[in-house]
């Protein structure tokens, strides 16, 4: 099993794994905010086998239509992008017009505002509910 990133140890709580990634929660309540972390030592998707490629584009879409109606996103932006933390993890961040940092992009726009106890409860209850028959907890 490939290790998880310390920075994204650091800045997100561990929730379980599906069949190929890591699903973690970013420690951000300014936005429903999740990342896959494929458990392969790759950099890029075009690095995954096929079969593998195929199961990542499965389990993002999976947790992003589920975020989607969840959180009654107006728009999902998933990413991959891999310039601060090299280990390939790919965001599903959900996107609403009356959030702080619409239309922009989220990073860098507003300091991360940590969940309270409560509220990370809640919203890791809400993630294990989307992905109930496909998420192991770890």
């Amino acid at each position: 099993m490939v290790e998880i990133h310390p920075q994204l140890r650091k800045d997100c709580y561990v929730l379980g794994r599906m069949s190929l990634c890591h699903v973690l929660l970013m420690n951000d309540a300014n936005y429903p905010w999740c990342i896959l972390v494929p458990d392969r030592e790759v950099r890029e998707i075009y690095e995954l086998s096929p079969a593998d490629q195929t199961r990542l584009i499965e389990e993002s879409s999976l947790l992003a239509a589920g975020m989607a109606g969840e959180f009654a996103a107006d728009k999902m932006n998933v990413a991959a992008l891999g310039n601060v933390v090299p280990q390939l993890h790919i965001h599903h961040v959900v996107r609403n017009t009356h959030d702080l940092a619409w239309p922009a992009p989220v990073w860098g726009r507003h300091p991360a505002r940590q969940y309270n106890e409560a509220a990370q409860k809640e919203m890791i209850s809400r993630i294990k509910r989307i992905l109930t028959d496909h998420l192991r907890v770890e």
